[in-house]
């Protein structure tokens, strides 16, 4: 895409006429030829007024300049001085972006060499008079005009060299008057970001100025004449950029600048010795008392920059200036310059800690990264000294503190932190390669080997990882990492699925991969050679997890990956494409994975897209990739393999590349079965690729249209008729499928794509172009209209901006009755009380306001208008400059108006009455829709809108006063309010006292009529809620309806204030131009501010809050110094409130203070991000202190305060749009989060919790998978404390606090409240493996803490201190920590023991091990203390047995044993590990689970852990007979594993066989996927688990045994025994059968009991020959069909679903499709039927289960023409419903599959009779739905039979339909015509828009009826022939 480049605006200068009158007569004096002629010019320059012209005359007066000899005039003729003031004068006048100014430039520089002595002073004089006598408005012109004569413009620098003490004066001046400003400018941000701007400029310009003056600078310092002003002017600057490196309210931008311009300003006067590093030092540290190297005036000038309490980022802009100001590259450092290079990072690093702004943390981390440049020129430099690299070669202390640094940094939230990171250690592997001996080989380098293995060694959720590594890799290549790790790529590519990770997992490996290659071309001189390996290492294992992975983990494969390696390597595409061919067709269709089809597609698509595929229409098509598969691939079952095939047809690397027919050809086949998909990420690519297909079509029509013009020939003229067919195709194809009824996705994508058509083609009519236009018929339109009437608003959107793209003959609003009848539809569903027909409304008025003819239609329904409000006079004016838009938008406006003004009239009389008539909102809303299609720019009937908005916003408080009492309720949830109408009172006091709230919320469904008697006549609206013909009409009123019409009138009100305040011009006081005053918008922020802070209901208030942050938006840009400061003052005003707020207080301390929080957020968020963000810190630093009260004596009025500052903390933490401007002060937040727990008052540390969890989130990020303790939203506890350093000694004081009060010992449980926040958040953080062998944040305090908080008496707590401990404790630590731990244990039981500390210790030691056990780089440590540890265990065996009393510990230690028992973490003697096996078997078989001593009593459940202790048993013993039997082999193992396991499944408690069966089945699970089945005894369970699976009681046992049996070979499971009786297939099919019928209850067992009997029904049938099937077994067939239909049902769970749909595919070859109808062919069909109402299901994956019927047909009834395999459901569908055709011919059955089909195809849908009863209930339930599916379209189901029909009828040979059943189905078929036609008369008038439901379901009825009568007409015909 070209990109125009900005051009800058030419203004001609203008002058005042006494300045331009002065000018003229200067130029009119007397003087030579030459001189007269340069005057003139210049004469007519300043009179022009074209700006281009004017350019052309100066620079024509700059070429005569040039060409004035020394001879012509003298230089100081009157004349030409008059010439050179007015050039003078035009540049300094000019504004600096005005290429006016670039020529003047141009002109006064072509002055000859004897003139330029003279032109320099005419420009100092001019610059001097300018500089002497400005304004401050002039100050940022002047500025700027200053740094214009520095740029490139040498008369200019020697007039600032000439002019050098009043330049600078100028700019101190300039400065002094920014700081002064700033000051007073809090809360106006614009004109803060504009000065903050100015003094940026000023700054830099000041700068510009030393830089450019060094040797005028220096020689006047050295004379003693100027020596005073210009030191003075210097001294003045440096005061002037300190007092902004020291004032916070300075942007970051200006003080870091200013930090630069210190630094250049010490180094212009002291010049470059070794006294510009020691000064610039003793500046950063803020010292000069030590040794008074610094000169008086700098100490005096920089007074502020000394002083210890300065800002602590003054030191960071200072370590920025040196850097940049002070040269170190290519020269000697001498040892001030090196201390000041190794004094930078240690004064960065120390502010780590202290830096709190996320925007100052990226500072530190870019000045980091400019020093580390810095240090890498200096060390690369041969003269670095010896010393100078000792400090900083890799492991000395300021290296490994910058490398702390890096890990603490590399997963920052902002992304710049995280590049400068990255950047920063990039920078430290070169500055240690060049500080060390390995510099030529860094491979061999154990530094870099360390940090290699350490960073490899990293759990991949990391992102620094992977930036690190990339460094690696550039640093070592990739060769060495793949030594390292050989598995890397495939690990790479297996984490693509991730989002998150995607992008650095693709950039790494294509580092790697590039460098491999690179490499490898080294190595080998053949290109086959390194190719192969190179393929080996990167294309293979790619290719492996195309085909096999699941889909959505591949998908970002093909957006970040798969295009790097063909740019790498784009020959790689021949060994892709051979690669995936040859793959066996196994790999096809895997369950959830692309196959390798899929895998080609993705291939072909990426290279096509890049252009390495060359998309010759032969090579492609004919050779590369065969022209079936491009079909099946395009109806793949997966979505993505579709998109990929789609993809390689549309994208191209030319966008004028032709469209093959071909091409066109696949896209016919796709687009049918692809409109209709439910996944928005397919809708987008789809849609987005189909803009890529309609762009080429238009951009090689184009080619071929201007070829045609050179040169005429057949070809191109082929084309362009194939291309008009295909888009009439296109065209005609997406409107045919707008039909009433159409789902919402396939609407969405025929509007999308329509909408595309019309933007790259248009739809207009002629010979122009492709002529769409002809194509689009009446009906067409009128689809697209209805359209509007859909529920989903963006389908509304579409379809209105389609209209108005579609020919008007088509659309037919040119008619005058239509367009009436349209706009009195609109009108009517401005006042339904169904919410989102006020939608529909608002877009019709959308449309209807273009139309030239709408002031006719308007007039007309006022007229019919059943009460005439006073009629606004409708504008008469046809004045020409009014466009009609605006007219019609305005008479529009004031009719809704007025009609709002009588309901509201109406509402404040009788509120029920309007909630149940006339709901307000309706109205509001398209007022609002109306206005937003307005350009208020560029208003006419400014007068009229002004009464207008004046009258509307009087409206809005009038609807607002209506609605409040009900939104400010304490209780809004149904509330009826009072009438104020005597008449009505009395009837609606009885509704009061029957609807009035209770405890129950009987009253939302329990609707109470009014009597029509009660209410006004109302004939006019047509809702459905008309009682016949009586007077009047009865209403249904709940208090639902009452509050959804307050609150969202209160919504509508809201929003349309908030536009009207955003959108209508203000009204300023100099001039009329404005719509909307001041006061206006002041008195509607007071009415949000009552809104925001009164109203209880959250839908109200929520939308208030979007209004009003319109209006501070506005306010924000607002011209009004009073306008801009609002929100500044009004935050002061609700903070105060806040803080004096008592119970009494009218702002809401309940509903998380309701619309307060709201409030706030919405002042805040109009702050500018960029600014100083002032009023948040204003507004934190008060609620932070509320929100911390000390709890002490806590009373009520103390306490609203804290609770309304806890809620207000947790919205702002939670607001996106507050960015990382909120995280410094996380650390208060949690402070008094934590905190609030100590308080007394429920209601406070009910806030404190919600705030908790926002903080939570906030911190770790939100939740990304089930795992509550994943380390994706952990944190090490570096990083933790490195951005969040309060926490660390208020965390550590509060557990001190706490641990001394968990105190088990007295058996009192004392909780101390914020015990577990503390834990809570501790154990979200994890060691880090890079934190080496030491702790730097001091962890050590908190590991003490935490083992004593294991010892509470509360379980929970016990479980949280183990969690929490692991982080604390180093991975070479844990053997350590685990022998103290064990040793806390008694040897004996003793009196005095305390479990709860025994269970804590136990837990702790559990948690820390298996933490070991994951960690990769635990060390491989000595067997003397692991010997210790097995030593320990042994003699603490007790506590596993029966001698210890407490069950819970006696489980716990099980666990322990289990886990030393069960792996090899460490290296334990294989005698002591054996040793202690035999003692755990022992233990096992004399415990309760295996040998009771008391019988079966022996424990009793209720027991408190003895559950637990049971399964602790039980996990030892399923790991013993199936985990992991080799571990345990012993003398009699298998006998002994035999009987454990018969054991286990014969316990009494179900919760152990549940255990034990859920175990068995993830083994045999994990054996079946890796084909290790025989490893374990279960073939010798199975008689055991039928006798369970028949005598089982508990449901989920039953289920899990049916779910292990299912698993089995089925001739294993054949043989089923009930005690010693065998059981018949059929005894036990019968058996099941009753359990599915019986087990309703329980999904998983009715599924595993339905796919059981299933297995068996296709065995019996298998087996045994149709004649000698019994009775019996027929009846169990019948029994079984009616399962699976059953299961079938729409209403059925989606997991029934999904079983019944698997069934039926297993079904298909044996049941379904066999030739002898084996269930008779009722049954059968029966079955057929179900399975096409899955494939209409309404859930995605039961539709691609059942879709995968296609894959099991049998070879026989293969259709050539049909690709088979995976097919997507709407494929599938059609190609079912053809292959039973194809089968009832099959089976001789064509009569019975017509009698079949036709009754399909006539349907279920009866229109229901009781059409008013529906209606009205459905205006009770304003928001209950139906229960329809959302995907099934009966209109397209019933045109698929129908043209299936029409096949099936025309089948040759095949005996008729009997008259009798053409009778019954004609019958039929005439009635529900009948019926339709009937119904579709009692509708109203434009049924589409008013009766929507009920004019879909009789189209649908006609439909049906019209094309079975069809069909029936057609048999009879054949029948009579």
């Amino acid at each position: 895409m070209v990109v125009k480049k900005k051009v800058p605006k030419v203004q001609a200068v203008v002058l005042d006429d006494a300045r331009l009158k002065s000018l003229m007569d200067a130029l009119s004096v007397v003087g030579d030829s030459k001189s007269t002629q340069l005057a003139q010019v210049l004469k007519d320059s300043l009179s022009s007024s074209e700006p281009v012209e004017q350019i052309q005359l100066i620079s024509k007066a700059g070429s005569m300049l040039e060409q004035l000899g020394e001879g012509d005039e003298s230089p100081s003729g009157p004349l030409l001085q008059a010439c050179l003031n007015t050039l003078t004068f035009l540049y300094i006048t000019l504004p600096v972006k005005n290429p006016l100014k670039r020529a003047v430039a141009s002109a006064i520089a072509s002055s000859p060499d004897w003139l330029q002595e003279q032109t320099v002073g005419c420009l100092s004089e001019c610059l001097s008079a300018s500089l002497c006598s400005v304004s401050t408005d002039q100050y940022p012109h002047l500025t700027d005009c200053i740094t214009s004569c520095l740029d490139r413009f040498l008369i200019g620098e020697k007039c600032i060299h000439r002019l050098l003490t009043e330049v600078l004066q100028f700019l101190q001046r300039v400065l002094n008057y920014y700081v002064e400003q700033n000051s007073g400018l809090a809360g106006r941000h614009v004109a803060q970001a504009q000065l903050m701007q100015s003094c940026l400029a000023a700054v830099k310009t000041s700068m510009l100025v030393v830089q450019r003056s060094q040797e005028p600078i220096s020689a006047a310092l050295l004379s003693a004449s100027n020596h005073c002003d210009l030191q003075q002017a210097l001294c003045g600057l440096l005061r002037c950029y300190s007092s902004i490196l020291t004032d916070e309210e300075f942007v970051q931008a200006v003080q870091s600048t200013a930090g630069m311009a210190v630094v250049l300003l010490i180094r212009s006067v002291m010049g470059n010795g070794d006294d510009v590093p020691v000064t610039v030092a003793g500046l950063l540290q803020g010292k000069d008392e030590e040794n008074d190297t610094a000169p008086l005036w700098l100490s005096q000038s920089c007074a502020a920059l000394y002083e210890k309490s300065r800002p602590a980022a003054v030191a960071l802009y200072l370590s920025h200036g040196a850097l940049a100001m002070i040269s170190w590259k290519g020269k000697t450092l001498g040892p001030q310059a090196e201390k000041l290079l190794l004094l930078i990072p240690e004064m960065l690093l120390s502010l780590d800690a202290r830096v709190k702004e996320s925007s100052t943390v990226m500072v530190v981390a870019r000045v980091l990264t400019l020093w580390s440049g810095a240090a890498v020129d200096c060390v690369q430099a041969d003269t670095c000294s010896p010393l100078l690299r000792l400090s900083l070669v890799g492991g000395s202390p300021l290296i490994t503190r910058l490398h702390h640094h890096v890990y603490s940094h590399w997963e920052h939230p902002l992304d710049g932190v995280r590049h400068q990171t990255r950047s920063l250690f990039q920078n430290l592997l070169l500055i240690h390669q060049n500080c060390t001996e390995h510099r030529s080989d860094p491979t061999a380098d154990p530094y870099i080997a360390q940090l290699t293995r350490d960073l490899l060694a990293l759990e991949w959720h990391m992102k620094g990882k992977y930036g690190t590594l990339a460094c690696l890799v550039e640093h070592l290549g990739a060769e060495h990492l793949l030594r390292l790790d050989g598995g890397l790529s495939s690990r790479l590519l297996g984490l693509m699925g991730d989002q998150t990770l995607a992008p650095y997992a693709s950039d790494l490996l294509e580092k790697l991969f590039v460098s491999h290659k690179a490499q490898l071309c080294a190595q080998f001189k053949d290109d086959h050679a390194w190719m192969e390996r190179w393929h080996e290492a990167w294309v293979t294992p790619l290719l492996q997890v195309l085909c096999a992975a699941r889909l959505d983990q591949t998908t970002y494969i093909l957006d970040y990956f798969l295009p790097k390696l063909l740019r790498c390597n784009p020959s790689s595409l021949s060994h892709m494409v051979q690669a995936l061919q040859e793959m066996p067709s196994s790999t096809e269709g895997a369950s959830g994975s692309r196959g390798a089809l899929g895998a080609l597609m993705t291939c072909l698509r990426a290279a096509r897209a890049q252009g390495v595929l060359k998309s010759l229409d032969e090579e492609l098509w004919d050779g590369l990739v065969p022209l079936p598969l491009m079909r099946q691939a395009l109806v793949h079952k997966h979505d993505q393999v579709r998109m990929d095939a789609l993809g390689l047809v549309c994208e191209s690397h030319r966008s004028t590349e032709t469209l093959s027919k071909q091409e066109m050809e696949l896209i016919r086949h796709f687009l049918p079965f692809n409109l209709n998909s439910q996944s928005p990420g397919v809708r987008q690519q789809t849609i987005s690729l189909f803009k890529k297909l309609l762009c080429r079509v238009k951009d090689s029509a184009q080619l071929m249209h201007k070829k045609l013009d050179q040169h005429p020939n057949d070809k191109d003229q082929e084309i362009l008729h194939m291309y008009q067919e295909f888009l009439c195709w296109f065209c005609k194809t997406l409107f045919h499928v707008l039909h009433p009824g159409a789902s919402f996705s396939r609407c969405l994508m025929a509007l999308h794509l329509l909408g595309l058509i019309a933007e790259h083609f248009t739809f207009d009519t002629g010979s122009v172009g492709f002529a769409l236009g002809d194509s689009v018929c009446d009906s067409d339109a009128q689809a697209v209209l209805s359209c509007i009437t859909s529920n989903f608003l963006e389908v509304k959107q579409l379809a209105c901006n389609l209209l108005q793209k579609l020919p008007t003959a088509a659309v037919r609003l040119q008619e005058p009755e239509r367009l009436q009848s349209l706009l009195q539809a609109a009108l009517d569903l401005s006042t339904s009380t169904k919410p989102f027909d006020s939608v529909t409304a608002a877009h019709l008025l959308n449309l209807l306001i273009h139309q030239p003819d709408m002031h006719d239609a308007l007039l007309g329904c006022i007229q019919n208008y059943h009460f005439s409000p006073q009629s606004p006079a409708l504008i008469q004016s046809q004045a020409s400059e009014v466009s009609i838009l605006e007219k019609n938008m305005l008479e529009v406006v004031r009719w809704l108006m007025a009609c709002l003004k009588e309901e509201i009239v109406k509402a404040e009389s009788s509120l029920l009455q309007a909630a149940a008539s006339y709901p307000l909102y309706g109205r509001a809303h398209c007022i609002t829709a109306v206005l937003q299609q307005l350009n208020t720019r560029s208003l006419v009937l400014l007068s009229d809108w002004r009464t207008v908005v004046s009258e509307l916003i009087a409206l809005c408080y009038r609807m607002s006063d209506v609605v409040s009492p009900v939104v400010q309720s304490s209780s809004p949830e149904g509330l009826i309010p009072m009438d104020t109408d005597s008449e009505t009172s009395a009837g609606l006091q009885r509704i009061l006292q029957e609807i009035q709230p209770r405890d129950t919320n009987d009253f939302f469904s329990s609707a109470r009529e009014l009597n029509s008697s009660e209410t006004e006549h109302k004939d006019h609206k047509p809702q459905a809620s008309n009682k016949g013909n009586n007077d009047g009409e009865a209403y249904r009123v709940t208090a639902q309806m009452v509050l959804v019409c307050c609150w969202r009138t209160m919504k509508e009100v809201s929003m349309l204030l908030g536009h009207v305040c955003q959108t209508m011009p203000l009204c300023s006081p100099d001039t009329h131009a404005g719509v909307i005053t001041e006061d206006q918008v002041k008195a509607v922020g007071m009415y949000f501010r009552e809104q925001l802070l009164q109203s209880r209901h959250r839908g109200a208030f929520e939308l208030a809050y979007v209004g009003f942050v319109r209006l501070t938006e506005m306010l924000c840009r607002s011209g009004s110094v009073e306008l801009q400061q609002l929100p500044a003052h009004w935050l002061k005003e609700v903070l105060e409130e806040v803080k004096s707020s008592d119970p009494s207080s009218k702002l809401c301390a309940t509903r998380r203070s309701a619309g307060i929080p709201f409030y706030i957020q919405a002042l805040l968020s109009s702050e500018p991000k960029s600014s100083s963000c002032s009023l948040l810190k204003l507004t934190m630093r008060s609620l932070t202190a509320l929100a911390m009260l000390s709890c002490d004596g806590s009373t009520e009025s103390s306490t609203v305060p804290q609770v309304h500052a806890l809620n207000i903390l947790r919205s702002l933490f939670r607001d996106t749009r507050l960015g990382e401007n909120i995280v410094p002060f996380v650390a208060e937040g949690m402070q008094a989060a934590i905190l609030g727990f100590t308080s007394p008052v429920w209601a406070v540390r009910n806030s404190s919790t919600l705030l908790f969890s926002t903080l939570i989130t906030r911190i770790f990020g939100v939740k990304k998978g089930k795992d509550e303790h994943s380390k994706k939203n952990r944190m090490t506890g570096r990083e933790f404390f490195t951005r969040f350093p309060a926490l660390y000694p208020f965390l550590l004081s509060q557990l001190q606090e706490a641990a001394a009060s968990v105190n088990s010992d007295s058996g009192q449980v004392k909780l101390h409240p914020s015990l577990f926040l503390l834990l809570l958040v501790l154990g979200r953080l994890y060691p880090s493996p890079m934190d080496g062998s030491f702790s730097p944040l001091g962890l050590a305090p908190f590991m003490p803490l935490i083992m004593r908080c294991g010892h509470s008496a509360v379980y929970r707590t016990r479980e949280m201190a183990a969690r929490a401990l692991v982080p604390f404790v180093l991975v070479t630590q844990v053997p350590s920590t685990l022998q103290t731990l064990l040793e806390e244990l008694p040897q004996e039981p003793g009196a005095g023991i305390q479990q709860n500390h025994i269970h804590g210790t136990l837990l702790q030691v559990l948690s820390l091990f298996r933490s070991y056990l994951t960690d990769t780089r635990r060390p491989q440590l000595g067997s003397g203390q692991d010997c210790d540890i097995s030593q320990l265990l042994f003699t603490r065996l007790w506590l596993a047995t029966r001698r210890n009393p407490c069950l819970v510990t006696r489980g716990a230690f099980l666990d322990l044993l289990g886990c030393f028992c069960g792996c090899l973490p460490v290296s334990i003697p294989d005698s002591q590990l054996k040793k202690l096996r035999e003692e755990t078997l022992h233990i096992l078989m004399v415990s309760e689970l295996v040998a009771p001593e008391g019988g079966s009593s022996d424990i009793n459940p209720a027991v408190p852990g003895a559950m637990q202790y049971l399964q602790s048993l039980a996990s030892i013993a399923v790991s013993i007979c199936v985990d992991s039997p080799h571990l345990w082999q012993c003398l009699e193992s298998e006998r002994i594993q035999k009987d454990l396991l018969m054991c286990l499944l014969q316990c009494q408690h179900y919760e152990i066989r549940l255990f034990a069966l859920e175990r068995l089945l993830e083994r045999l699970r994990r054996a079946e996927a890796g084909s290790q089945r025989g490893l374990w005894p279960l073939e010798a369970c199975v008689s055991s688990l039928t006798c369970l699976a028949l005598r089982e009681t508990h449901p989920g046992c039953q289920a899990k045994v049916l779910q292990l049996l299912a698993i089995l070979p089925l001739s294993s499971v054949l043989a089923w025994r009930d005690g010693s009786r065998f059981l018949s297939c059929q005894e036990v099919l019968v058996h099941l059968l009753k359990l599915a019928e019986t087990s309703t209850h329980s999904v998983d067992l009715y599924c595993a009991a339905l796919y059981m009997t299933s297995r068996l029904v296709v065995h019996l049938v298998e087996s045994t020959e149709q004649q000698d099937l019994s009775e019996d077994a027929m009846s169990c067939f019948s029994r079984w069909g009616a399962l699976v239909v059953q299961g079938c049902d729409e209403e059925q769970p989606v997991e029934v679903k999904m079983m019944s749909a698997e069934v039926l595919v297993k079904a298909v070859h044996t049941l379904l499709t066999a030739p002898a109808l084996p269930l008779g062919i009722t049954q059968t069909v029966a079955l057929w039927k179900s399975l096409f109402t899955l494939l209409q299901d309404e859930d995605q994956d039961v539709r691609d289960r059942a879709a995968e019927f296609t894959s099991c047909i049998p070879a026989r009834l293969h259709d050539t023409g049909v690709a088979m395999g995976a097919v997507s459901p709407p494929v599938a569908l059609e190609m079912g419903v053809g292959l039973l055709c194809q089968l009832f011919q099959m089976w001789g059955q064509v009569a019975a599959g017509i009698v079949n089909l036709t009754e399909w195809l006539l349907g279920d849908e009866q229109l229901d009779a009781r059409c008013d009863e529906s209606s009205d209930f459905d205006e009770e339930f304003l928001f209950e739905k139906g229960d329809f599916n959302l995907w099934a379209e009966p209109m397209l189901w019933a045109r698929m039979l129908h043209g299936h029909l029409s096949t099936l009828s025309g089948v040759p040979h095949s005996p008729g339909v009997s008259p009798a059943d053409l009778d019954r189905l004609s019958a039929i078929a005439k009635s529900n015509a009948e019926t339709a036609e009937q119904a579709m008369k009692t509708l109203p008038a434009m049924p589409q828009f008013s009766a929507t439901i009920e004019y879909g379901k009789i189209i649908l009825l006609k439909e049906r009826s019209s094309l079975a009568q069809s069909v029936l007409h057609t048999l009879r015909q054949v029948g009579t022939a």
